[in-house]
């Protein structure tokens, strides 16, 4: 199905195709047959993409991955993050010197500051891409750590996110951390402005984002242009900040310079403190452990959204603009996604220990006895049966929202990871696809993960830590598969899905996929730039007294994809004047005769701050060119479209011709 994406009225329109005939790029703007195998042609003086000098890297006879054969291998040795000591299980990528490789930011949870003595303790790592399989940490010269006051220890860096925000052309980012013990640290949150070459120095001093000695916990920062002026704004899902309980998420409205603003209630974001009618309303404040923002209704304003752990619903923020207008409504029980419709509390094992001790309750008298020991009120483990039977505590504990079009319909779905604990029965809520309708009101449908293949074999007593979770397609067949990180609990590991041509999903064995227990933080990139998908993941630790599947070492690994790359495209986008220049909220828009792919670049996702390479990977399957369209973040939504060539990453900007990435 071809996406029809809303646009004003009249739009300022640009169009750019190039077209292979033999293998001579020429100007044109309809997508022709192609065969891979034509000669060389003689470039005419005009024939701006023969000038490229560039053919197809394409194999006509690819196809997607089978079982049976291996995808990654664990290369962390080679890379060196072991011998560094780069430990953490928040992940992002992002190219900070501006070389073209992506590099890794690795942090440990908890908000402490870095001590880079010969003994002292760790817990941020900058690892910088050298090119050649290995990392090196540039975490303590790249400045990265700087602080206000030069005697202050250096300052903790958790939640994050990359973009330009002051327009550059260099990568800054955004940083936070946790702030809850006592005492409470005077430092707070920063823009950190990097240099182009692996460097940061302090931004502007912006206090509704530094929050300086104040309690904190972001939960998630996403880098997005709200209203479309070229300038970057932040949107931070904050988390329960000790006994003070959870707090106001955040809308920060940026300058273009690096300094930010509150634009929170002006926007129409504005929540309550906890109440059960509030939070039955999804009307209360997030209790956020994942942050997103993402262009869910392709209407070129992006929605924002707070995934709640907890059992607190999850919030969706519908954006919209009308005559230079922005405001954003409350829309997380009509979409969907606040909670799902698994409300069945009678298989909680609590809730019928309640039920079997007091009888007489409130709907209690044909409740089952339970499969636990229950002989008194204190083996009723967590259960309040005036306030669980509530839909706010029957949804999940949701840990990372990705927003990404899995079904190849145009629109962006939602993936969600959810912790689930096998006693609280149905209504512990799995992880899952919510699939966008791409009706004329945002909603989305929920087929469980038995319908899409996504459930998984569990033995009668489990613990699901799901996480974390990436989309990426490792076999370029042009279908995006799902890697769930699943942490902290015995059993867990990593999960690797591989989609199927119905849009189900089959699990990779760990000997062929990913090989990790504990699997906690992950973020996708080309790491080698060889047009084929790899992945950093880590490991966590945690609970590693219950059980056997905490490995000897935490350190940081890299995961190469050992598939042969076969077809695919890889694009990188610039904005301009009146675009943000990292062109995030961007849609890309690519089209092969099996697929439509629908891409966005995002400023940051998920949990405590993902984020993957800003560079937009694409698998063509089996064929040699796509066309591509772009519809760039530009206050008239300016679409540009391109028919380019299998096996380059290009470099699009706006109104210019595309080139080839070195």
């Amino acid at each position: 199905m071809t996406p029809q994406l809303l646009r004003p009225a009249e739009p300022l329109m640009h169009t750019i195709s190039l077209r292979l005939t033999s293998i001579a790029l020429l100007v044109s703007a309809t997508l022709p047959a192609f065969s891979c195998s034509s000669g060389p042609a003689a470039c005419a003086d005009d024939d701006v993409a023969c000038q490229l000098n560039i053919a197809p890297v394409c194999e006509t006879s690819s196809s997607a991955w089978s079982p049976g054969t291996p995808i990654f291998k664990d290369v962390s040795e080679q890379a060196g993050t072991p011998a560094l000591g780069a430990v953490g299980t928040r992940i992002s990528v992002a190219d900070v010197n501006h070389d073209g490789l992506p590099d890794i930011l690795a942090r440990r949870p908890g908000g402490a500051s870095d001590d880079f003595s010969e003994e002292g303790t760790r817990h941020t790592w900058l690892l910088i891409n050298r090119g050649d399989g290995t990392f090196e940490d540039a975490t303590e010269s790249s400045g990265l750590l700087a602080t206000r006051t030069p005697s202050d220890p250096p300052r903790p860096v958790e939640t994050v996110a990359f973009g330009d925000v002051n327009n550059d052309g260099f990568l800054d980012v955004v940083t936070a951390f946790t702030n809850t013990s006592s005492p409470l640290s005077d430092q707070g949150a920063e823009v950190m402005l990097g240099d182009g070459q692996g460097g940061f120095t302090l931004g502007p001093v912006s206090l509704a984002l530094q929050k300086a000695g104040e309690l904190s916990v972001r939960g998630g920062l996403s880098l997005t242009d709200i209203d479309r002026d070229g300038n970057l704004d932040l949107w931070i899902a904050n988390g329960a900040a000790g006994a003070d309980g959870p707090q106001q998420d955040q809308l920060l409205k940026g300058d273009g310079q690096g300094a930010f603003a509150d634009i929170t209630a002006e926007a129409g974001l504005t929540t309550e403190p906890w109440t059960i009618g509030a939070l039955n309303e999804a009307r209360a404040h997030s209790n956020a452990w994942s942050g997103a923002a993402c262009d869910l209704n392709n209407d070129g304003t992006p929605e924002l959204l707070a995934a709640s752990y907890g059992r607190a619903p999850n919030h969706l923020w519908l954006g919209s603009q009308t005559n230079g207008n922005l405001a954003f409504t409350n829309h997380a029980i009509l979409s969907g996604y606040a909670f799902d419709d698994r409300t069945d509390w009678s298989d909680n094992e609590s809730a019928r220990c309640f039920c079997k001790l007091n009888r007489s309750a409130q709907d209690c008298a044909e409740v089952p006895d339970p499969r636990v020991v229950c002989e008194s009120q204190a083996d009723i483990l967590r259960w309040n049966h005036a306030q669980d039977r509530n839909p706010f505590r029957l949804g999940g504990n949701s840990g990372t929202t990705l927003c990404a079009d899995l079904n190849n319909d145009g629109h962006l779905d939602l993936f969600t990871t959810e912790i689930v604990h096998w006693d609280v029965g149905s209504s512990s809520d799995p992880s899952e696809i919510l699939y966008n309708t791409g009706g004329d009101t945002l909603r989305f449908e929920r087929p469980g993960p038995e319908f899409t293949g996504l459930d998984r074999p569990r033995q009668t007593t489990f613990d699901d830590g799901d996480i974390t979770a990436a989309t990426l397609d490792f076999d370029n067949d042009g279908r995006l598969d799902i890697l769930i990180a699943s942490t902290d609990y015995p059993g867990t590991r990593a999960h690797l899905y591989h989609q199927q041509p119905d849009a189900t999903f089959v699990l990779v064995s760990p000997e062929e996929g990913i090989d990790l227990t504990s699997a906690h933080g992950v973020a996708t990139a080309d790491f080698n730039r060889d047009g084929a998908l790899d992945l950093v993941v880590g490991h966590s630790r945690n609970r590693c007294s219950s059980g056997d599947h905490c490995r000897e070492s935490a350190h940081v690994r890299i995961f190469e994809n050992t598939l042969p790359p076969d077809n695919w495209l890889q694009i990188q986008l610039e904005g301009a004047p009146g675009i943000n220049t990292s062109a995030i909220g961007a849609h890309i828009t690519l089209t092969t005769p099996d697929h439509t792919q629908l891409a966005e670049v995002q400023g940051g996702h998920g949990h405590y701050g993902m984020q993957n390479d800003l560079t937009q990977h694409f698998g063509l399957g089996d064929h040699c060119q796509a066309e591509v369209t772009v519809r760039w973040p530009d206050a008239e939504l300016t679409t540009e479209t391109y028919t380019l060539p299998a096996g380059y990453r290009f470099v699009l900007s706006p109104g210019a011709p595309p080139r080839v990435a070195p």
